[in-house]
């Protein structure tokens, strides 16, 4: 086939993508073949591990074998959707191999303004307060704590800084500032400020994808998922604690 290369890098592409933006390996496999036979493959096979995959396209008995490395993005459906749209139109035959490039080669990513972001992540944390049983001292901590975390994790990212750096350092700071509802006057349930302040870095979404990876027979990648979403629970962990230290040393100072 004339153009099979350029359809199994398409292909490949397409897979690297959706596993750099967090989709699910089953998800990953169904779409990969699904547009290589779209565009006029015989057959595609996908080998998806932890940080790589390798694809094998089939066509007129001719076999091309390509391997991609995959670097994490962080979470973005849009991306996700994006490119199964592109893959069903591909089988309607609405879209052709130059449309398919032309539209992988417009994608952006979006995302929303720190402006936005920050304050309704810190509205959601203090409606989880709310919920919990929280007064309104509480509430009002847990809004500026997890405010104040989201910003830090906004600005550690736009810095490149190791994603373990960025949720310990968020839940030091979070912790400290929700400590705060201990000090007279403010909170009859400090304790819930400090609980619901830190939801914003539970890795809800990894280990979610991790299950599903293991019960679907993906055993590698979700066992890898599962690794990291642990290693960033500890990371956590370990700034939650430093910061009940420094909380209750500032507290007691006041």
């Amino acid at each position: 086939m004339e153009n099979q290369t350029h359809i199994t890098r398409l292909t490949a592409r397409v897979a690297q993508l959706l596993l750099a933006y967090g989709a699910e390996s089953e998800l990953v496999e169904e779409i990969s073949q699904r547009l290589g036979i779209a565009l006029g493959l015989s057959s595609v096979e996908l080998s998806i591990s932890s940080n790589s995959l390798v694809l094998t396209s089939i066509a007129d008995d001719n076999c091309i074998t390509t391997t991609r490395r995959m670097r994490a993005h962080g979470l973005n459906m849009t991306i996700v959707y994006e490119l199964q749209k592109i893959c069903i139109k591909a089988e309607r035959g609405i879209y052709g191999l130059a449309h398919v490039e032309k539209h992988l080669n417009k994608l952006k990513v979006r995302s929303y303004p720190a402006k936005v972001l920050i304050p309704t992540i810190g509205l959601s944390c203090a409606c989880f307060c709310h919920l919990f049983g929280g007064d309104l001292g509480a509430t009002i901590m847990t809004f500026l704590a997890s405010s104040a975390g989201m910003a830090l994790r906004v600005f550690l990212s736009k810095k490149h800084f190791n994603l373990l750096v960025n949720f310990h350092f968020t839940a030091l700071l979070i912790t400290v500032i929700a400590q705060l509802a201990n000090l007279e006057g403010i909170s009859h349930t400090p304790e819930l400020a400090a609980a619901a302040s830190v939801l914003l870095l539970v890795p809800g979404f990894p280990l979610i994808n991790a299950m599903s990876d293991m019960i679907k027979g993906h055993m590698n990648v979700g066992i890898a998922r599962w690794g990291q979403a642990t290693i960033l629970t500890v990371s956590s962990v370990i700034g939650i604690t430093i910061g009940i230290q420094i909380g209750q040393f500032i507290v007691g100072v006041v």
